[in-house]
């Protein structure tokens, strides 16, 4: 397997102008959403993951309710805040219900103060609009989030989950330095028009997700699952869809054999050879290390046009989200 170096990764530059590592860390499961949180373990798997090269960390103000965003702020203290590129984001806000959107230009210059003072510092490299909010041009949005990096508040802007209408919309007022989506070689729908359109614009691409919550890292039954997982309510991995999804992840863990890797490994050195950057989380050392290890992983032109073969775009059974949060989302 491909996890013992210590090789410091490679860097990229996003949109032509952010340079991050090219394999960030996910900081959303610090919070919430996999079971209990151990925010000791968080922060030195932080740590860790600077030391390694990984140092592009993404997190976001609704994630655990801004818990996630002070773990990153703990973490970061101590001198640490320069060796990390940061990215957050605005636009979601919890309710009893779940959640909204709010992309007000008020709401956003509220939530960017609030980000800075739980996250300790008096910047974000990189600032999200979570979502394009229906009732709210995006023009608005993106405009308000402007007026953020004239500010200095804000070094970049960056949209998630967009389609291509609302990025050209956005890019037109303000570049937009990456598009955030979802992406894995089990949720491919970015290729139909979401990543043309980001090559197009010279937007940098950011996969989330890029196991598809650990499906495609070979470990998911569904029976050991916490009783407060998220995973218990996703369609992929229902008792319908998960058995036919996991005969394809065995398939691709059979390529991953070739290379020496592990599942994981292979699902992260794919989208590295698709020109995006993933950010896969990671609550503890053990997963941060395995993931850096991933920027070693080089597909063949053989291995990729085999993994088209088993897993095009679509073959996975279930939608990637429950239809109420598929709504938040734009995928053309």
């Amino acid at each position: 397997m491909t996890t013992t170096t210590s090789r410091v990764l490679d860097r990229v530059l996003l949109g032509g102008r952010l340079e991050v590592s090219v394999i960030g860390l996910g900081c959303m499961g610090m919070a919430e959403f996999y079971g209990d949180s151990d925010e000791e373990e968080s922060v030195r798997t932080i740590h860790g993951a600077l030391d390694r090269g990984m140092d592009f960390l993404d997190t976001a103000d609704m994630y655990g309710a801004g818990l996630s965003e002070e773990i990153v702020g703990r973490a970061l203290a101590g001198g640490h805040r320069d060796r990390a590129t940061l990215a957050t984001k605005c636009g979601l806000i919890r309710t009893p219900d779940g959640v909204r959107v709010d992309a007000s230009p008020r709401h956003i210059h509220e939530a960017v103060d609030a980000s800075l003072k739980r996250l300790g510092t008096d910047h974000i490299d990189l600032y999200y609009l979570h979502r394009v909010d229906p009732d709210v041009p995006v023009e608005e949005s993106v405009g308000a989030m402007a007026e953020l990096v004239e500010a200095g508040k804000v070094r970049y802007l960056g949209l998630s989950e967009a389609g291509t209408a609302a990025i050209r919309a956005a890019h037109a007022v303000h570049p937009i330095t990456a598009v955030q989506t979802e992406y894995s070689l089990a949720s491919r729908n970015p290729e139909r028009s979401v990543l043309p359109t980001v090559r197009e614009l010279g937007i940098g691409f950011v996969a989330y997700s890029p196991f598809s919550r650990g499906l495609l890292s070979g470990e998911i039954s569904g029976t050991e699952l916490a009783a407060d997982d998220m995973r218990r309510g996703l369609p992929r991995f229902s008792e319908d869809n998960l058995g036919f999804n996991q005969a394809l992840v065995t398939r691709i863990g059979e390529l991953a054999a070739q290379l020496g890797c592990s599942p994981a490994q292979f699902a992260l050195g794919w989208l590295v050879a698709q020109g995006v950057v993933p950010i896969p989380g990671a609550q503890r050392r053990t997963h941060m290390s395995e993931n850096a290890s991933a920027g070693a992983v080089t597909l063949t032109p053989e291995l990729l046009g085999r993994v088209d073969e088993i897993a095009p775009v679509g073959a996975f059974a279930g939608e990637r989200f429950p239809d109420h949060l598929l709504a938040l989302v734009q995928e053309d």
